[in-house]
């Protein structure tokens, strides 16, 4: 089993998915990782020079429709993985009046419907390993909606949704399913933003309490910074009357 160090990460080119790539590679971890453009990126081709025994760049586009050729080929670099995470993502932001379809089809295609076509063909592999890993890195968006959020919130929301459904059978095929629900980060997705982000982290900050709780292998979901993630959840206990009437004095 490799001391169970065998990661595929998809969405490694950039943000958190970068950083956290480093702190795998100085742990000693066996990485695939994959983007649409991982073979041409500066930064991951640096890091396979450094280490050229520990790391796999793979071009994987989650928006293709047929992967198995990809995903099988993630699976045979190191004969087998221990941890698959997905880390893509997209975002905009939209308010009702400006809805573009476009781009909230392309979010639930990244961020929601690309876990499911990846987990579709990988699951098999799992089960005959018998034991493994996954990670989704979700958003504390999923505790409650907020104002010009949505189009992004709501595939996030229907992933977590799903994780809850299926980890009890997963864990019965000893593969144990986390969630990560983090607050806002520092990337170039963030910077579409014109609003105030409390507590806002750098990637460096949210890679470090990603790995973090990858290497405890507690619990279903890790979550942070704290503040932020207590008010959301709070929003969702509340009725609805008092919730909304917050989230409305919200609106730009």
């Amino acid at each position: 089993m490799e001391n169970q160090k065998r990661i595929w990460l998809v969405g490694g080119s950039s943000g958190i998915g970068l950083e956290l790539v480093k702190l795998l590679l100085e742990n000693d971890y066996k990485i695939v990782v994959s983007a649409r453009d991982a073979t041409s990126s500066k930064d991951l081709i640096d890091l396979c020079l450094a280490y050229p025994q520990k790391l796999y760049l793979l071009n994987f586009n989650v928006l293709e429709e047929d992967l198995s050729l990809k995903i099988k080929e993630a699976w045979s670099i190191y004969n087998g993985l221990d941890i698959w995470f997905y880390n893509a993502g997209v975002y905009d932001m939209m308010s009702i009046k400006q809805w573009d379809k476009n781009k909230f089809i392309n979010m639930n295609s990244t961020n929601y419907l690309g876990v499911i076509k990846i987990m579709t063909d990988i699951v098999p592999y799992f089960i005959k390993q018998g034991h493994g890993r996954w990670i989704w890195n979700l958003s504390l968006s999923t505790y409650f909606g907020l104002p010009n959020g949505g189009g992004y919130s709501a595939p996030k929301a229907a992933l977590l949704n799903l994780a809850q459904s299926i980890q009890p059978e997963l864990k019965l095929n000893n593969i144990n399913l986390q969630v990560i629900n983090h607050g806002f980060v520092k990337t170039r997705l963030t910077a579409k933003n014109s609003f105030d982000m409390p507590q806002l982290m750098t990637p460096q900050y949210a890679a470090k309490k990603i790995y973090e709780g990858l290497e405890k292998n507690s619990g279903f979901e890790i979550s942070f910074p704290f503040k932020l993630g207590f008010f959301l959840r709070l929003l969702n206990l509340l009725p609805y009357k008092i919730s909304l009437a917050l989230t409305k004095k919200m609106l730009p």
